[in-house]
């Protein structure tokens, strides 16, 4: 597999809406607009001719070229900077993929610009909520949001059939019968199909998606119950890992080998638990040495597998955090790193892999449909009973003008229900 060429290793920071971000990088993984010494011609008119920032939806994304985002990084609580595990793969063949939909995470998916089509694709590690918390969120809101396609969901089954993926979406259906039932007449509901691949958590190294020239599989994680995975994706010659939640094991070990970009949980160490969650120490060493992979441990693991990129995530990324987690890792690990926050973004080639920060717009409205809606089926709208209705103020003159504006403007002919 072509590697960058590493010829020293540097620190380096960036700050991207107040967000200070520790990279760890290879020199050659860096723009090399200066590399042969030349000055680039400036305009007081023109673009630049490179971005330090990835603005979304301003970049085409090349045949042979991955784009992998963080759309959560952080832990179980939930915090405004970073959202639960989610990370997003586009491929240049058009393909897109998201892995886990941690709490909080669909609002970052959002703000990338992509239409809804083409966030169809989900892959859960395990069923922790702040691995699939926000599965609800996406799957209704990305109908709200024009996706008409189904919502297609892969996940590992259970020891018993109550802990696996397809009891778990079922049954989230069955919690959103309301909010679903609200939305028949009323929406183009083919959105709200659901189409679940479940397959056995014990399968160790098995295709579970192959099209398109994609192939993903899965192997074993170790992480609270049986049942977690951990998901390997291969395109064009290129690797993507992604361990969501493990404990360090022999099938990574193994699969994960010489990824483009391996992707590790790399939680708070004891000593951060304790100090800033309060923990008891006994509490501390087991979740963050046993129920998770601490950061010396995440060093040791990418000493051994040896990724152009390593990625650590799954910490509360902070000024006085960050240089615990560093430290740690490098007692083990040498390497190629980036410490990951929200809307971290990673261009990955058989060339180059390189590291920024999204610029997000926070007013961001959902991107047009990619196919024609469909209009509502009245028939199919359950509606009110005589009593809610009996409760209606009609304001039948202002609302009347409200339609008979919006059919000047756009040549329609929408009677006002009566």
């Amino acid at each position: 597999m072509p590697k960058s060429k590493k010829l020293k290793w540097v620190a380096i920071s960036c700050f991207v809406l107040g967000v200070g971000v520790g990279l760890y990088l290879a020199t050659a993984g860096l723009p090399t607009t200066h590399a042969q010494g030349s000055q680039p011609q400036s305009s007081p008119v023109k673009a630049l001719t490179s971005q330090d920032v990835y603005y979304p939806g301003t970049e085409d994304l090349a045949p042979d070229e991955m784009r992998v985002t963080a759309c959560g990084t952080g832990m179980p609580n939930a915090r405004p900077k970073q959202a639960a595990a989610c990370w997003l793969v586009e491929l240049g063949n058009g393909d897109k993929f998201i892995f886990d939909i941690g709490t909080g995470s669909a609002e970052r998916l959002s703000a990338l610009k992509i239409p809804y089509d083409y966030l169809d694709k989900v892959f859960l590690g395990h069923l922790h909520s702040d691995h699939f918390g926000d599965m609800d969120a996406l799957w209704v809101g990305g109908v709200i949001g024009n996706r008409v396609n189904p919502m297609k969901v892969w996940g590992p089954a259970g020891h018993e059939p109550e802990y696996g993926t397809k009891y778990a979406i079922e049954h989230m259906e069955k919690m959103l019968t309301w909010d679903k039932g609200s939305r028949l007449g009323n929406v183009d509901i083919r959105g709200l199909e659901l189409e679940v691949h479940e397959f056995d958590y014990k399968a160790i190294n098995a295709v579970i998606y192959q099209e398109n020239g994609v192939t993903i599989r899965t192997i074993p994680a170790i992480h609270a119950l049986d049942g977690p995975v951990s998901f390997l994706l291969e395109w064009n010659g290129l690797k993507f890992a992604y361990s969501s939640d493990t404990f360090p094991n022999k099938w990574w070990m193994e699969y994960a080998k010489n990824s483009d970009i391996a992707i590790h949980e790399c939680f708070a160490s004891p000593e951060i638990l304790i100090q800033k969650q309060k923990f008891l120490p006994q509490v501390a060493l087991n979740v963050g040495t046993q129920v998770h992979t601490s950061p010396a441990q995440f060093g040791k693991v990418m000493a051994l597998i040896q990724p152009r990129m390593a990625v650590g995530y799954h910490f509360f990324n902070d000024f006085d955090t960050e240089p615990i987690v560093l430290s740690d890792i490098r007692k083990t690990y040498d390497g190629p790193l980036a410490l990951a926050v929200d809307y971290m973004v990673f261009n990955v080639t058989k060339e180059d892999v390189t590291v920024r920060m999204a610029a997000v717009d926070q007013d961001i409205w959902p991107q047009p449909p990619t196919q024609p809606k469909l209009r509502p089926d009245l028939s199919k709208r359950i509606g009110f009973s005589d009593f809610i209705i009996s409760g209606r103020e009609n304001f039948n003159e202002i609302v009347q003008s409200i339609y008979d504006d919006i059919n000047t403007r756009y040549g329609t002919d929408v009677k006002l229900p009566q």
